[in-house]
């Protein structure tokens, strides 16, 4: 069980930033296209937040965020990348960062934003980890101190992605989905279920969220090497 919990740890510190990484790659350039597609999508309002969750675990959606915060950065707009995941946080492991402090800290009044706010090796780019994990998440997540960050980072940011947990796991996402100007989920081929997809589609609507779109995840087309896919919802 040791050994297993050092390969897990090893492997996430790994993680990288592939549109920062290999700008030219294949990939990458669905990142961009991906980009294109929100920037189209809310075309009558500025997007200044945006929620990324999934319908269960496992399916992208934490590499996605990193990735779409960076593409986004790469075009010149500041970005704050939030992780709202307070139950099983991966940010600070992709951008290799401290986790002593971060957002948990924020919404229980012990720390200012801008006290907690880490940078990166990407232009444009910072990152607010989750903290210590919390034992009231959705409480936390629906409080006033969660509009206030909202408010302040809005402020100070052209573009503030939330990183959430998945959809039918817990309720975190539906909290902040009214809160935001856009959300965007990730599926993965071969691994999310229909009815799961549109189960969470439906509750994220129930939410009152302006669903932009999903990601397809881990789709290869034939004959090339692009993996990711993106439709409007």
């Amino acid at each position: 069980m040791v050994r297993k919990s050092r390969m897990k740890q090893v492997a996430l510190k790994a993680r990288k930033i592939i549109a920062n990484d290999n700008p030219k790659s294949p990939i990458a350039e669905q990142y961009r296209t991906i980009r294109a597609n929100l920037q189209f999508a809310s075309v009558d309002h500025e997007l200044q937040s945006l929620l990324i969750t999934s319908s269960g675990p496992s399916e992208g959606k934490s590499m996605t965020s990193a990735n779409m915060a960076a593409v986004f950065a790469q075009q010149g707009k500041k970005v704050l990348l939030v992780d709202a995941d307070l139950r099983k946080p991966t940010v600070h492991h992709t951008f290799r960062l401290t986790n002593t402090r971060g957002l948990s800290n924020f919404l229980v009044g012990r720390e200012g934003l801008k006290e907690i706010i880490q940078h990166t090796g990407v232009d444009n780019l910072e990152i607010l980890t989750s903290g210590p994990i919390p034992p009231n998440p959705s409480e936390l997540l629906g409080s006033k101190a969660m509009n206030k960050l909202m408010l302040e980072a809005r402020q100070n940011y052209d573009l503030v992605i939330f990183d959430t947990p998945p959809v039918l796991a817990v309720s975190d996402s539906q909290v902040l989905a009214s809160d935001v100007d856009g959300v965007m989920l990730v599926i993965r081929s071969g691994q999310t279920e229909f009815s799961a997809a549109e189960r969470a589609k439906e509750l994220l609507e129930q939410s009152r969220a302006n669903l932009l779109g999903v990601v397809l995840n881990d789709r290869e087309k034939k004959n090339s090497n692009y993996y990711y896919y993106y439709g409007n919802g």
